[in-house]
């Protein structure tokens, strides 16, 4: 059978230290010659971009409620035919979120790697270890300790593991991957990101005996993927994509293209138009409140969209994508910003979490699975055409607004979890009933 090393790195919360060192272990193993594959666990659009500069491929998205079980399962087994080594991160705790972090890795029998974040203690972290191993429980292959403050440090946390290894140590760093509010600064605004992820690399204290120790991930005979017909055929579909509009997923792009469309790109913030060529307008999400006065600026791009909907072309916007397309954005310091003002009303930038978690939107070609996570609130006079559905609560989630050829919502669909239903987003611009 055809195998690679694969472990799941995850913690006990959020802020522990999982990308960084899901990062230095990548960049770690490539420099050594190996062939390394890594996945994001959960919804994110940032962390796999930092990673894929670390083990220098497309990193995707594996969870078992929104990608599904059976296309989890053909990811880690073609990553198991290329690759010595998988990696994939966790999201929040080990157990936070319905499902999991350690619901997947007992799905696919993926050992997890626990990150402790020992910057505060020292014996404890054998306390973390067990608890975070037996509550499931999980397969816990070891740990590697993050923050330790010296090598008697690291020796007093191996020491309290009793039988579970220390597969590594990660020390402080002086330079950490500076964050926001959505997460990690995106790799282009870092110069510096190649040589931190070496600096991070040259840091991490890996036990090789532990780390060839651990077992092989096989690949199995998975079914292929249902066929995607083409139904964008002859199509070409422009495409925002820069600084502000960042937040697309890989493999949203490769099931547009699999639908048969032509994908066409530009850049609001260099004040580039639609396409002349476009069928239809997908602007994604991302950061348009930290670029808010350019975009207010851009007086080609604003006339642009404002003349693809005036001539109905179908646009689909997606949260940041949305917030661009209202009247104005207030941004986190108080500034207020004119955009294209193809909705009515404006968005407000807040200290405190809007929307997160996974939603469902259902469209007549079925449910579109994807999440939603955002600081802003959209006010509006205008009425939501419909809602998405929270999962696993079942609840109203965020409000979809459809205005002729126009779809927007602050939700993130995941496109290969019905390539029939984005195919309609993109020729009848979704403005349909609800289900």
């Amino acid at each position: 059978m055809v195998s690679a090393r694969a472990v799941l790195i995850a913690a006990m919360a959020s802020g522990q230290g999982k990308t960084t060192v899901t990062a230095a272990l990548a960049r770690s193993l490539v420099r050594a010659g190996q062939r390394v594959r890594v996945f994001k666990c959960g919804p994110d659009f940032i962390d796999p971009m930092l990673l894929e500069r670390a083990c220098g491929a497309p990193v995707h998205t594996l969870d078992l409620w929104m990608v599904g079980i059976d296309e989890c399962r053909r990811r880690l087994d073609e990553a198991a035919r290329e690759a010595d080594a998988i990696l994939v991160e966790g999201v929040m705790g080990l157990y936070d979120g319905t499902p999991s972090a350690a619901d997947l890795a007992r799905a696919f029998g993926i050992p997890v790697l626990a990150v402790i974040d020992a910057s505060a203690m020292a014996q404890t972290a054998g306390a973390v270890a067990r608890g975070l191993r037996d509550y499931g429980p999980v397969q816990l292959a070891g740990v590697i300790a993050n923050r330790v403050a010296s090598t008697g440090h690291a020796q007093m946390v191996a020491q309290s593991l009793r039988d579970i290894a220390l597969v590594g140590a990660l020390p402080r760093q002086s330079e950490a991957l500076p964050e926001r509010h959505l997460g990690l600064a995106l790799p282009h605004e870092l110069p510096r990101l190649d040589a931190l992820l070496d600096e991070l690399a040259d840091a991490l204290q890996l036990d090789d005996a532990a780390w060839q120790a651990l077992p092989a991930f096989e690949a199995q005979d998975s079914a292929p993927a249902p066929a995607v017909p083409p139904l964008l055929a002859g199509r070409t579909i422009a495409i925002a994509r820069d600084a502000a509009f960042a937040f697309l997923y890989p493999s949203n792009l490769d099931t547009l293209r699999l639908l048969g469309a032509r994908l066409a790109f530009f850049s609001p913030l260099a004040n580039e138009a639609v396409p002349e060529t476009a069928d239809a307008v997908y602007l994604p999400g991302g950061y348009p409140e930290l670029h808010a006065q350019t975009l207010a600026g851009a007086e080609r791009w604003r006339a642009s969209i404002g003349a693809a909907f005036a001539a109905n072309l179908p646009i689909l916007a997606e949260c940041g994508g949305m917030m661009v397309l209202a009247e104005e954005i207030t941004d986190p310091d108080g500034g207020r910003w004119p955009m294209a003002g193809l909705l009515p009303g404006v968005v407000r930038m807040q200290a405190r979490l809007a929307g997160l978690g996974a939603q469902a939107l259902g469209t007549p070609a079925g449910v579109l699975r994807g999440h939603t996570f955002h600081y802003s609130r959209f006010e509006t006079p205008l009425a939501p055409s419909l809602h998405t559905v929270r999962h696993p609560a079942g609840t109203p989630g965020e409000a979809v607004y459809c205005a002729g050829s126009l779809t927007a919502s602050y939700f993130h669909g995941y496109f290969p979890s019905n390539p029939e239903a984005v195919a309609l987003l993109f020729t009848e611009g979704g403005a349909w009933p609800a289900p």
